[in-house]
This record gives structure tokens, sequence and C-alpha cells, in this order.
């Protein structure tokens, strides 16, 4: 049916929900693409690493030496310790509840536009079959004002309506799997977070005593 047709020929066929399952999935990709680098970026020193060079900065110089590591860390934990350590002597439950918010704020920045994919990836399957139905719908009326030429009008008529349901499962299934990569990552950084925050905590209070 679709042999050598172009790729936008097939959009065409597809009707005016193609074009809205283009630009979701362009919207989705680009959002992916964003929130990889950010991940990537945020990720080019390890928890155990970056906490073993804290607890050598800390035993050399002290506090100013411990932000100086974390100032040369692009990551959320470096940005949590960083917190602790600069509450650090207002007490230990100040650099707490500091840290806990900062937990908070970097947690906001990662989860930020991935409702976007998540959303795609659960309505773009929807859309498609939307438009496979509305392209049933104008087969059958087709059939209605022909004459003769009724059952290939049909075929003809149902084969391109199937084509956005095919094209909504093009663009939710990666927008799926990428959500929930997302969120799996995010939990890693969170966890990261509140471990690096709980070692900081007890320094800082064992600091005050």
């Amino acid at each position: 049916m679709f042999q050598g047709l172009s790729a936008w020929a097939i959009i065409e066929a597809g009707g005016p929900t193609m074009y809205v399952l283009l630009a979701c999935s362009v919207l989705s990709v680009s959002v992916i693409v964003e929130r990889l680098i950010c991940y990537w970026l945020n990720s080019t020193v390890t928890r155990s690493a970056f906490l073993a060079a804290i607890g050598k900065a800390l035993d050399r110089g002290g506090r100013e030496d411990a932000l100086a590591v974390c100032a040369k860390v692009r990551a959320p934990f470096a940005r949590v310790t960083a917190v602790g350590l600069s509450h650090g002597g207002k007490g230990g439950k100040a650099a707490a509840g500091a840290m806990e918010r900062e937990i908070e704020i970097q947690t906001v920045a990662l989860e930020r536009r991935t409702g976007i994919v998540g959303t795609i990836g659960s309505v773009a399957v929807y859309i498609g079959l939307f438009g496979t139905v509305l392209g049933i719908i104008r087969a059958f009326g087709d059939i209605s004002k022909s004459s003769g030429e009724g059952m290939n009008a049909v075929i003809a008529g149902v084969a391109e309506a199937l084509v956005t349901t095919a094209a909504g499962l093009v663009v939710a299934v990666p927008a799926v799997v990428a959500y929930n990569y997302f969120v799996r990552r995010i939990d890693l950084f969170v966890s990261d977070m509140e471990i690096c925050a709980s070692e900081i905590a007890e320094k800082t209070g064992a600091g005050e005593r």
C-alpha cells in the first residue's frame, strides 16, 4: 500500500492527526536529549569518590578546603554537601534542615520537563487511535459515495487510517522507556544526595561536640 511513498507522503496519508503526532515526537525527542545531557553532566564524579575527597579535605584543611572540592564537582550531591558545610557553623540541625531544602530544590531541577515525556508516552497511542477512528469514518463515508468499488475503497481507507495507530506507537514507546529511565536516574540522584547529607550532618554534629 505504502511502498514507494516518501515519509512525508505517508504523514499526509494519515491526515491531521499525524501532524499532531509529529509535533509530539519532536518535543519528546528534544526533551529526552536535553535531559540525557543534563544527567550525564551531573554524573561525571561518583558519590564514593566525592565523599572520599571531602573526607581528605576536612582532615587536611577543614571546611574551606571541602567547599573548594564541592565547587569543582558538578553534581546535585556536591551542591547539597556545599550547603551543609556552609551551615555547619550554625549547628547540626541547621545544616540538616538546609540540606533537606537543597535536596528538594535539586530534585525539582532534575525532574524538570520529564513530565512532558511521560504525558506524551501516555497519550500518543490514544491520539493515534483517534486518528484511526477518524480515518475509518472517512473510509465508510467514501463507500457510501462510491459505486461498484466499495471494498477497494474501504481497504484503502482503513490502511491509511491504521498509519496513525502505528505512528502513535512509534512515538509512545520511546517516550515511555525514556520516562521510566528518567525516574530511575532521579531516584539514584536523590539517594546519593541523601547519603551525602547524612554523612555531612554527622560530621557537622561531631564538630559541635
